[in-house]
């Protein structure tokens, strides 16, 4: 690149502040409530959420890695700790044995259902709360054509 820099203006630099405030501290706040009432990360609870939310309660695992932002290898690992805790099983998938499935079990959807509650209520203080009806709306709006390059720019790593 040559030339000057196109440096953000002070409102654009306040905006880039907060949001990297909310990137960094939200996600580590959410582990703290996670990890201090069920003893699992923000990242574990979106998976089995993730596993939850479908129709089966399975999912291919590059499917699920994928929609969690997550690497197939460190997605690997984080299976076999729940198929130790009883709460996924994995087998291949019968439509096509390349891929993995991972299948949510009793106990896992016990364990997502039982974290639910105090997590949602500690996203509806952090995010939805300090926000009137309209601001959330403007908020999705915007989030949402953020999101739409990062996702695809990050898919295509």
């Amino acid at each position: 690149m040559t030339g000057d820099p196109h440096w953000l203006d002070d409102e654009q630099q306040k905006v880039w502040q907060d949001l990297l405030t909310v990137v960094i501290a939200l996600p580590a706040l959410l582990d703290r409530q996670l990890q201090r009432d069920e003893g699992i990360s923000n990242f574990e609870y979106s998976v089995m959420a993730r596993l939850s939310m479908t129709e089966t309660g399975t999912m291919r695992l590059s499917d699920l890695a994928a929609q969690c932002n997550s690497t197939q290898p460190r997605l690997s690992k984080l299976m076999v700790r729940f198929e130790q805790q009883g709460w996924v099983t994995r087998c291949p998938d019968p439509d096509n044995g390349r891929y993995t499935l991972a299948a949510l079990t009793d106990a896992g959807l016990q364990k997502v259902e039982h974290s639910a509650p105090a997590h949602v209520e500690r996203v509806r203080q952090l995010v939805f709360d300090p926000l009137s009806a309209a601001q959330q709306r403007h908020l999705g709006a915007a989030l949402a054509r953020i999101a739409a390059p990062v996702r695809e720019q990050f898919d295509g790593r």
